[in-house]
């Protein structure tokens, strides 16, 4: 009997999550879930998963050709919207309960779906249960983060070879992204922040034309390569480093290290969280970290789990997360350090490989 491919064996463990909420069937339509589930990687694309037969994927002409070379399931060409195609399939299989994830599908879909929905059919709201699998990655999920963190460390020291004092935020932005394409990636995993100055204060800062003088220099950074994800922040002072950013570096990186000490099997997210808060209230400055210590990341740059003050998430072995706290003060700027890291058997593994030294140029 052949090998089943890892997605034939993602399939059958979402099947599995079917009794539970005593489904027939589960219609996907979130696309990273779609590429999870058969590792089309098109724009339109949708699953219909069984109880009692083989998975369904459906997509548009444009991909015929596309999803003959990655899908491993019966696949339907749909000539107008897939809503038809997959009526056809609900109503051919006779099934009763169909769930349909609720955080994606629009309303108007949804009203689509009802209008011509067979009458023995019903449509039943779920949510995360795709999700729930995607937190644990497989071997193969690993090295491809692994590869995008590495190859994410590199186009940083690439790029700062070519930085200048002067530069606009946007100009090493791009920079970045340039670097991340020629190494491999897709494409950024979000819009890189590179924030100098007073403007680091700011967790989200969009790259703009400000120009990046001596002072603080926050950036953020992370490319997909393979569809996964790799997410890094790093410091870098232009010019000599003051006292006062110095001590608030040091805050930082020891909140960040208690934050790593605290992960491994079985913690609960909050207490991670905890760990760097209670790190950075030894020096007067937990008022100043304004959100969470990270998040999960893989096909998505913000996957489950979260790791803030009110989660209780207990980390399992294979979840891949950011730990990333940081303090913001307005008028002055902003420090923020941050890893990709996986939960392993025994503990945990930081991926990222480049230096937290306290960085001057």
């Amino acid at each position: 009997m052949p090998t089943k491919t890892v997605e034939e064996n993602r399939r059958a463990s979402a099947i599995s999550l079917l009794a539970e909420p005593k489904l027939d069937a589960l219609l996907i339509t979130t696309l990273h879930n779609v590429r999870y589930l058969t590792g089309f990687t098109g724009s339109n694309g949708a699953v219909l998963l069984f109880q009692a037969e083989p998975a369904i994927f459906f997509t548009d002409p444009r991909y015929t050709v596309q999803s003959q070379q990655q899908v491993n399931c019966r696949v339907r060409i749909a000539k107008g919207p897939l809503t038809k195609s997959v009526l056809r399939e609900i109503d051919r299989a006779r099934v009763r309960r169909v769930g349909f994830e609720q955080d994606n599908l629009t309303v108007a879909q949804l009203e689509s779906y009802k209008k011509e929905l067979p009458a023995r059919a019903q449509l039943e709201p779920t949510s995360g249960l795709i999700e729930r699998l995607r937190r644990i990655k497989d071997a193969g999920e690993v090295e491809h983060i692994r590869a995008s963190v590495v190859a994410n460390s590199r186009a940083l020291e690439n790029a700062l070879k070519r930085f200048k004092p002067g530069m606009q935020e946007a100009e090493l932005a791009a920079e970045i992204d340039y670097q991340n394409r020629k190494l491999g990636a897709e494409g950024p995993s979000f819009d890189t922040i590179v924030a100098a100055g007073e403007r680091s204060a700011l967790p989200h800062a969009q790259a703009g034309p400000a120009k990046i003088g001596r002072g603080i220099l926050l950036i953020d950074m992370g490319a997909f390569r393979d569809g996964y994800a790799s997410d890094m922040t790093r410091m870098v002072h232009v010019g000599p480093a003051t006292p006062k950013y110095k001590r608030a570096y040091r805050a930082v990186l020891e909140a960040q290290l208690a934050a790593i000490e605290a992960v491994k099997p079985g913690a609960v997210t909050n207490a991670v969280d905890r760990a760097a808060r209670s790190t950075l209230k030894r020096y007067g400055l937990e008022r100043e970290f304004v959100h969470s210590t990270g998040h999960g990341l893989g096909l998505e740059i913000h996957e489950a789990p979260r790791i803030g003050r009110r989660d209780k998430t207990k980390l399992e072995a294979g979840m891949a997360i950011t730990i990333e706290p940081g303090v913001y003060s307005e008028g002055w700027g902003g420090i923020r350090i941050e890893d990709t890291v996986l939960v392993t058997p025994s503990g945990c593994e930081i991926l990222t490989p480049t230096t937290k030294e306290l960085r001057e140029i």
